[in-house]
């Protein structure tokens, strides 16, 4: 298991239930719009939700859910900045963000091969991991697999773009979410 090198914020988010937020980069509209709904679901639930927020999509994800009051968790592939920006100085001002980096300072670019790190670290802290999109080219796929084989719940839309996914035992979002870990 990965361990934690530094972090800031409230370290007992890491007892909430969690939930890690992936995506490929390239996804299709609909699903980023899907997606949109599914953070601020999270959101208005109060659910706990772990992820890079690098990409676009990941970036527009963090910004709806810290417009919320529930925990988010921030893992970042490279090492902690020494400043934030206001809103994210704000959600950790009220112990409701977590900032944690599997990596020491000397870590200060990311690379794919720190992002594969991290995106490891999120699954292996994570209760659940939701799945937005992952290409059928894409890196993605294999965390995926590893993940169903280490017996994480990985879900996804149930889309026709997602259908590898559900093939390969991804559960459907539309059919389990009633199960998640405040969502009833």
């Amino acid at each position: 298991m990965t361990t934690i090198k530094n972090y800031i914020g409230s370290y007992d988010l890491l007892k909430s239930h969690k939930i890690s937020f992936l995506c490929s980069r390239k996804c299709p509209a609909h699903i980023v719009l899907k997606s949109y709904d599914w953070a601020i679901n999270q959101r208005e639930k109060g659910n706990c939700v772990i992820s890079g927020f690098h990409s676009k999509i990941e970036k527009d994800i963090f910004h709806f859910l810290l417009k919320g009051n529930q925990p988010v968790i921030l893992a970042l592939a490279r090492c902690l900045k020494k400043t934030y920006d206001t809103e994210i100085q704000k959600a950790l001002n009220d112990q409701r963000l977590l900032i944690l980096s599997p990596f020491d300072t000397s870590i200060r670019h990311i690379t794919s091969e720190t992002s594969k790190i991290r995106n490891h670290f999120m699954c292996e802290l994570s209760d659940e991991i939701f799945v937005a999109f992952a290409s059928p080219e894409s890196k993605l796929l294999s965390l995926i697999k590893e993940c169903i084989a280490h017996g994480k719940t990985v879900f996804t839309f149930d889309v026709p773009e997602n259908s590898h996914l559900i093939e390969m035992g991804v559960m459907e979002y539309r059919d389990k979410y009633k199960s998640w870990k405040n969502l009833n």
